[in-house]
């Protein structure tokens, strides 16, 4: 049930990109470049194709945790609905924060940043290796509390849905209530970005407040700049899926011993076990001294 519903929206995700395509040409926005639109959709198809396994997958796991839950809710009870929303946008946030902080989840989810320009195309530029990697253990304390697991999969696949509108530069701001508890294009350009500022910020689903309550929040001031501090320069879309998973084996080789191995493994993007390359908590922190020196 859950897979099924992002399946039937994908025609509509598809109407949805040729209508903002068409908008930027007819108004030269300059919002698409043809070959890395085409990329995002070549690489929403090969999630779409590994989702079929993956998802499989996960349901089995989540189905064998949900043996051994503590308590049943029960699905026809409202009240259940909304516990299992909130439930299901707590973890996909922690799920999203871990995966900018540890590199080995970092690995799959880079291949979403990867375009350097912002439309709703982008929001198609997803994994082809995520649940394999074991993303999904950030929502196994929910079938575990009682929440079966088809619940636990729509809701899921819900989020995606909702976050496929907030991919865009057409619409500025929403109202301010809205702004304030919900995710919209305005919160998540600044995810997308790659101002030092905005590095590692907003990383809700579908409701801000995570951010908000975590420390996690910044809102969009200065134009944000898309893509990585260090981009791919390719269009292939086999390319982008497994660019990181290369240079992340790559650094594990390199890093001469066990410990720094595991570090290049768990440890954020950008970290080194000899300085050559940078976090972003590093790189805020050394333009926070620079910045001192300057005013000195």
């Amino acid at each position: 049930m859950g897979p099924a519903v992002l399946f039937y929206a994908i025609p509509a995700f598809v109407l949805l990109v040729i209508a903002e395509w068409y908008y930027s040409y007819k108004e030269q926005k300059a919002l698409y470049e043809t070959k890395d639109a085409f990329s995002s959709m070549a690489l929403g198809i090969g999630n779409v194709i590994s989702g079929f396994g993956s998802k499989v997958l996960v349901f089995g796991v989540f189905f064998l945790v949900y043996k051994f839950r503590v308590y049943t809710l029960d699905a026809s009870l409202w009240w259940v609905w909304v516990l299992a929303f909130f439930g299901d946008d707590f973890s996909y946030y922690w799920f999203h924060r871990s995966s900018h902080h540890i590199r080995f989840f970092w690995a799959s989810h880079v291949v979403h940043h990867t375009s350097e320009r912002y439309n709703l195309a982008a929001a198609l530029r997803q994994t082809w290796t995520g649940n394999f990697t074991g993303s999904f253990v950030f929502w196994l304390w929910m079938p575990f509390v009682g929440f079966h697991p088809l619940m636990v999969m729509l809701l899921q696949q819900v989020s995606l849905i909702y976050q496929f509108w907030i991919h865009t530069e057409t619409i500025k701001k929403m109202p301010a209530p809205f702004e304030f508890i919900f995710n919209t294009p305005s919160h998540h350009r600044v995810h997308h970005a790659t101002n030092l500022q905005y590095l590692d910020r907003n990383h809700a689903g579908i409701l801000i407040i995570w951010d908000r309550m975590f420390g996690t929040f910044q809102p969009e001031e200065e134009r944000p700049v898309y893509g990585l501090t260090k981009n791919v320069n390719t269009f292939n879309p086999v390319r982008i899926a497994f660019h990181e998973w290369v240079n992340l084996v790559r650094d594990v080789k390199r890093g001469k011993s066990l410990s720094n191995g595991a570090k290049y493994l768990w440890n954020p993007p950008g970290w080194s076990h000899d300085g050559s390359t940078k976090t972003a908590h590093e790189m805020r922190k050394e333009n926070k001294i620079i910045a001192s020196v300057e005013r000195e």
